[in-house]
C-alpha cells in the first residue's frame, strides 16, 4: 500500500471532534485548533459536518472521502432526485409541508406562454402587492392562502436537463394541450420526459373556448398515451381551461394544491441548505445573478453558496417581484449576487460555513468532473447483463424511433415481449422521426439507450450522446432489434466494431532482408501509417492479407507512425507475397455505439 492511500481517512457526513481525533491518530486538542484556525468553535464532545472534518483532516496531510452510506433500493436506481436524497436523513419530527414546485410544459403554440401569464395576472388581481418587475426565471403565486412555486423554464429539454445534474427542478408538471389541436409530437415527448422523471402529471386543457375544440378527441389520445382523464376513472386530472379569457385558471390552480396535498413535499427551515440553480447570467452592472431555489433549510443573506465550480457571500437577494429580501424558505425563488462565476442552471447549490471550504470543495469538483470526461456513464447494450449481475442495471430502458407508425408498432410489441423475463424493458419513448437532441437528452438523465428503425441521428444529437455517454444503435431489419435486445438480456451479445480507415501506402519497391523476409519500400499517399494498427494489402481488386503490422521504418529508423507524404519500410506479420504496385491500406478497429 503507497503512502498516499495510507493517508486516505473515510469520514461520515457528521463526526464527533474526539472520533476525528481517533480516526487521525492525532490529539483532540490539536484537531479544536486546527478547527479553531479555521472559524469553527467545536468542543471534544461536539458533531462537525464533513466540510469542517475535511479541512483539519488537510491541515493534518489527510485526504478525506464521504463515507458510504446504504442506499434504500428506490434510491438506488438513479430515479430519486439528489436534493430528496440529501435531506432524507432529517427527523420527521422537524419536517413542515413547503409549497408545491410545477413547471409548465407542452407542444409550441398551445399556450404555455400565455397560461403563464394568466396565472401571474390571477395573482395580481388576488391583491398581491407590486407587479412582475423582474424575469428570475421562476415567481410564486398564491390561491386561498396556499402559495406554488412556478418555475418559467424553456420546455421539457431543460426540465430533462435539470434532472440529468441531478436536480429536478418540479415536483408537479402541468401538461398544456389545446383542445383544437390535441396530442401532439412535442406533446408526446413531454409526457415521456415527466414520466421518466417519475412527477405527477396535471392536463390544462387549453383553448376549450374554440369552435373547432374537441375535448373528448384529446381526452381518448391522452389515454392512448397512458394518461387516462380523471372522468374516465382514471388518475390524471384534465382541467378545461381558456388561457386566454382566463377562464378555469383558479380551477388550474386547485387542481395543483389538490395533488401537492396528496404527496409528500415538505423541508426542515432548519435543516441543512440544499437548492437548485434555475438560471444565471452576468450582468454588466451588478456581476453575476443567479436564480436559486430553496428546496431545504432557510437561505439568508451572507450564507457562502457552493454551485458545482461556482461559489461565493450571497452580498444581496432579491424576490420575483424585484424586491430586496433577508431569507427564502423552501420552494421560494430569489435571485441573488455575489457568485464569483455564472453557475450552470440544474446544478444543485449547498450553503458551506467558509469561503476556504468553499475552496477545497471547488477544487475537488472540477478534479472529478476532468476525471469524469474520459468515462461515460451510460450503458450499453452490450454491457447490460454484467452491469445486471453486478446490481447496477434493473430494467433496459429504450427510446425508440422509426421512419413509420407501421414500423414503431410491432418494434414496440416484440421489445414488451421481451420484457417478461429476468431484466425487465421499459419503453420511455416511442415515436416516428429522426433521433434528436431532446431523445439523447432524456437518455443521457434515465440511463437509456436509442434503438433508431430505418432513421439517421441528427449530427448534433450525435455529438450530444458522444459527450453524454450514451448508446445509439440503428438498424434497417427489424428482428436484428429484437435478436440484439434479446442476446443482451441474456448476456450473449458481442460488442460491434466498425473500421475506421487511417491512411494508404503505395508499394515503390521490394527489398529481401536475410533472416526477416521481404519489406515494402512504400510512399504514403494519404493520411497516416501506424506501427499498431491492422493492415490490409491489395492487388487489383484482391486482398491477399490482412492482420497487424511487424514493422514500420523510416530512414532507417524504428518509428510509430508515418504521414502522407513521407517513405517508409513496412513490414507485414508473416507475409511476404509483396509486389510493386500493391496497395496497402492501415486501418484500426473501434467498438461503436452507433451502427
Amino acid at each position: 500500500m503507497s503512502k498516499k492511500e495510507e493517508k486516505i481517512i473515510e469520514i461520515p457526513a457528521a463526526i464527533g471532534v474526539r472520533d476525528l481525533a481517533e480516526r487521525m491518530g492525532a490529539s483532540p486538542i490539536d484537531v479544536i485548533k486546527s478547527l479553531m484556525t479555521n472559524g469553527v468553535m467545536a468542543s471534544i464532545n461536539q458533531q462537525i459536518d464533513f466540510d469542517s472534518a475535511a479541512i483539519v483532516a488537510a491541515d493534518m496531510d489527510f485526504e478525506a472521502i464521504l463515507e458510504k452510506e446504504e442506499m434504500a433500493e428506490d434510491e438506488a436506481d438513479g430515479d430519486i432526485p439528489l436534493w430528496r436524497q440529501m435531506i432524507a436523513d432529517e427527523d420527521d419530527a422537524v419536517l413542515e409541508d413547503r409549497p408545491p414546485v410545477v413547471t409548465i410544459l407542452g407542444h409550441v403554440d398551445h399556450g404555455k406562454t400565455t397560461l403563464l401569464d394568466a396565472i401571474r395576472d390571477t395573482e395580481i388581481q388576488a391583491g398581491e402587492a407590486g407587479g412582475i418587475t423582474q424575469h428570475i426565471g421562476a415567481y410564486q403565486t398564491s390561491l386561498q392562502g396556499k402559495i406554488i412555486t412556478f418555475l418559467d423554464t424553456p420546455g421539457h429539454a431543460a426540465f430533462t436537463a435539470m434532472r440529468a445534474r441531478g436536480a429536478q427542478g418540479a415536483d408537479i408538471v402541468v401538461l398544456v394541450v389545446a383542445a383544437d389541436d390535441g396530442v401532439m409530437p412535442q406533446t408526446k415527448e413531454a409526457i415521456a420526459h415527466a414520466k421518466a422523471a417519475r412527477v405527477p402529471i396535471i392536463v390544462a386543457l387549453n383553448k376549450t373556448d374554440k369552435a373547432n375544440a374537441n375535448p373528448e378527441l384529446v381526452k381518448k389520445q391522452l389515454a392512448d398515451n397512458e394518461l387516462i382523464p380523471d372522468d374516465w376513472d382514471g388518475d390524471t386530472i384534465v382541467v378545461p381551461l381558456s388561457a386566454l379569457r382566463k377562464e378555469g385558471v383558479e380551477d388550474l390552480l386547485e387542481a395543483i394544491l389538490l395533488v401537492a396535498d396528496s404527496m409528500d413535499i415538505r423541508a426542515n427551515p432548519s435543516g441543512k441548505i440544499v437548492g437548485t440553480v434555475i438560471e444565471a447570467e452576468l450582468d454588466k452592472a451588478r456581476g453575476v445573478m443567479a436564480t436559486l431555489l430553496v428546496q431545504n433549510g432557510t437561505l439568508r443573506q451572507g450564507d457562502i453558496v457552493l454551485a458545482g465550480g461556482a461559489y461565493g457571500r450571497l452580498r444581496a437577494m432579491f424576490d420575483y417581484r424585484g424586491n430586496r429580501v433577508k431569507e427564502a424558505l423552501a420552494s421560494m425563488p430569489v435571485s441573488v449576487m455575489g457568485l464569483n462565476e455564472v453557475p450552470r442552471a440544474g446544478q444543485l447549490f449547498e450553503i458551506v460555513k467558509a469561503e476556504k471550504v468553499a475552496r477545497y470543495r471547488v477544487k475537488e469538483y472540477l478534479e472529478q468532473k476532468k476525471n469524469a470526461k474520459s468515462v461515460k456513464k451510460n450503458l450499453s447494450l452490450e454491457d447490460l447483463f454484467a452491469a445486471y449481475q453486478a446490481g447496477e442495471a434493473k430494467e433496459l430502458r429504450l427510446i425508440i424511433k422509426a421512419d413509420v407508425q407501421g414500423s414503431l408498432d410491432p418494434i414496440i410489441g416484440e421489445m414488451e415481449k421481451l420484457g417478461k423475463g429476468e431484466i425487465g424493458v421499459k419503453i420511455l419513448y416511442a415515436e416516428t422521426g429522426n433521433i434528436g437532441e431532446n431523445d439523447i437528452t432524456l437518455a443521457a438523465a434515465s440511463d437509456a439507450i436509442v434503438i433508431g428503425f430505418n432513421v439517421q441521428a441528427e449530427v448534433a444529437a450525435r455529438r450530444l450522446a458522444g459527450n453524454e455517454g450514451v448508446s445509439i444503435r440503428l438498424y434497417n431489419i427489424i428482428y436484428r432489434i429484437v435478436e440484439d435486445v434479446e442476446k443482451a438480456l441474456k448476456g450473449m451479445l458481442e460488442p460491434v466494431f466498425a473500421e475506421k480507415t487511417l491512411g494508404k501506402a503505395d508499394v515503390l519497391a521490394v527489398f529481401p532482408i536475410s533472416k526477416v523476409g521481404k519489406i515494402a519500400g512504400c510512399r504514403v499517399r494519404e493520411g497516416v501509417i501506424r506501427r499498431n494498427a491492422q493492415m490490409r494489402l491489395k492487388r487489383g481488386n484482391d486482398i491477399l492479407f490482412e492482420g497487424e503490422v511487424s514493422s514500420l521504418k523510416h530512414n532507417k529508423d524504428k518509428v510509430n507512425e508515418v504521414r502522407n507524404g513521407f517513405e517508409c519500410g513496412i513490414g507485414l506479420q508473416n507475409f511476404h507475397d509483396i509486389a510493386v504496385g500493391d496497395i496497402l491500406e492501415c486501418y484500426m478497429l473501434e467498438k461503436e455505439a452507433i451502427e
